[in-house]
């Protein structure tokens, strides 16, 4: 970066991530308060602030989020102050979700009130991987540095998990259910489908790109998935943990191929398949990890992922 008067001010996850990939973590002032990766800027003034209870459960959070968009009310809100006296040139922000992160609409009415500063921004709108890599690629460009190489290595590690795959029949390659949400039940959309095909799955209710979907959990016990798989919107594991018990207490679920194989597992949805960034590589071996684990080994077991084993059941064979 030739400039060193640059100032950023990141207000969503993923765009930090991508900052900090391409060695800019120095040049940010401030964050938004879901910015935690990297570990370096976790010391940066926060400059938005939920407007709702992330300690509430499942359904009230998502009535409250139908509130406040039915409202006309962004979910989050933008403290000016902060970012007055932060005087930032160029905000980072997104245009994928109004759940995830604060608006671009929010973002611009913001900045139109700062008195010293009118920063430029850049807008995030990543619905694929592909997606993902342009954001990676223009911010490199708006910041004159050099993305090649981190594009290089994370499309490299896309292809290892694709290679090692090639072999596997249409029988070997398992049905998924991947769930964002528990009440109302949620699956995955955008970029996860494309994940989970990528690695040897066959993604169930969702099609790559398109945005997440409320299911009935009829449809999930008709389709009866060969794998399930919890990536909770914004929660780590141990809060995903506490979470499934509202559908593993249900009468069906002990009735589930996935159940009685011991295929269902956990993630750190926060950290990783949440966030269109550097970090979908890692999901993408984490998802390899759970579905081919006769094939692939990365690490992540215990840490990002964990299988969720009701007390005292011991699975069957898988065959």
């Amino acid at each position: 970066m030739k400039d060193n008067s640059v100032r950023i001010v990141s207000l969503i996850p993923s765009g930090t991530e991508i900052l900090g990939a391409l060695g800019l973590a120095d040049a940010i002032v401030g964050r938004s308060h879901e910015c935690d990766y990297p570990p370096e800027i976790q010391n940066r003034p926060i400059c938005t602030a939920a407007r709702l209870d992330s300690n509430a459960s499942s359904s009230e959070i998502h009535n409250e989020v139908n509130n406040l968009l039915q409202s006309a009310l962004s979910i989050y809100e933008i403290n000016t102050e902060i970012l007055e006296q932060l005087q930032p040139t160029h905000i980072v922000t997104q245009d994928q979700c109004d759940v995830c992160a604060v608006s671009l609409q929010e973002v611009e009415k913001a900045v139109a009130n700062l008195i010293h500063t009118s920063p430029q921004i850049i807008s995030l709108q990543p619905n694929l991987l592909q997606d993902v890599w342009h954001d990676i690629e223009q911010i490199g460009n708006t910041f004159e540095v050099d993305s090649v190489k981190v594009l290089e290595n994370l499309e490299a590690r896309v292809k290892i998990c694709q290679q090692k795959i090639q072999g596997l029949s249409l029988t070997e390659l398992p049905t998924v259910a991947c769930i964002e949400w528990t009440d109302p039940l949620m699956v995955v959309g955008n970029w996860i489908p494309e994940l989970v095909n990528l690695v040897g799955g066959q993604t169930l209710f969702s099609s790559p790109g398109k945005p997440s979907a409320i299911v009935p959990w009829e449809t999930v016990i008709a389709s009866d998935p060969d794998v399930i798989v919890f990536m909770l919107c914004g929660w780590d594991l141990h809060r995903t943990r506490q979470e499934v018990h509202l559908l593993t207490q249900r009468s069906e679920w002990q009735q589930l191929h996935a159940v009685q194989t011991g295929r269902v597992y956990i993630t750190d949805g926060n950290s990783y398949f949440n966030r269109p960034g550097p970090r979908l590589v890692d999901s993408l071996e984490i998802l390899a990890e759970m579905l081919h684990p006769e094939i692939f080994d990365y690490g992540y077991k215990g840490t990002a992922w964990e299988p969720l084993l009701p007390e005292g059941v011991i699975p069957m064979p898988i065959g």
